[in-house]
């Protein structure tokens, strides 16, 4: 394997490059030629590059006159149906809340919210999922249960889940794995919101 090695040396009059064994004496006069040479070269290339095509470029453009648009308001309510009385498809049949929010409970569930549900939902706003504010003024406590435990056939057979899959681009809830227990937990802090 061969080294390549540059070596100026400037002595008066004279440039002296050695390249890999190769002797090459420039004269003044030479070495101002070539640099003007190159100069030209990168002042074309980059004259070439900015080129005066009539091509309009998309950007930021700025006009006095009004364009009348109509843009989509931007709402933080859901556009799902509410209904009060779907109790879901799921294990959960029945489910009463006492009147008392159960501390010790909601505190277990805001735990295993933060660590399962906050990459998607946020307590107060709609993220990827829908926000968790008010749901039980939307939705049946049986609903949310089973949406919890059993979030894969609610999204294929119920008509709640089915409209907010499309109002939500799509993007299917994932199954945690939950157990009762703590889907239970996690209802309960949906209380405290």
């Amino acid at each position: 394997m061969s080294i390549f090695l540059i070596k100026v040396d400037f002595i008066t009059s004279f440039s002296r490059i050695k390249l890999h064994n190769f002797d090459l004496d420039l004269t003044l006069q030479n070495h101002k030629q070539l640099m003007k040479k190159i100069i030209l070269l990168v002042l074309t290339v980059f004259l070439s590059a900015c080129g005066g095509g009539n091509e309009k470029k998309k950007g930021f453009e700025y006009n006095r006159t009004k364009k009348t648009e109509t843009r989509k308001s931007v709402s933080q309510k859901e556009t799902a149906p509410v209904d009060l009385s779907n109790k879901g498809i799921g294990p959960i049949s029945s489910m009463i809340f006492d009147e008392d929010i159960d501390q010790q409970m909601a505190d277990k569930g805001a735990a295993a919210f933060k660590q399962k549900c906050t990459a998607c939902h946020k307590p107060k706003a709609k993220l990827i999922g829908p926000g968790m504010n008010g749901i039980y003024e939307r939705r049946s406590p049986e609903w949310v249960m089973n949406m919890l435990l059993n979030p894969t056939e609610m999204l294929k057979k119920d008509p709640i889940a089915i409209a907010l899959l499309k109002e939500y681009n799509n993007i299917q809830m994932l199954n945690q794995n939950l157990s009762e227990e703590e889907a239970r937990a996690i209802s309960e802090y949906l209380r405290t919101l």
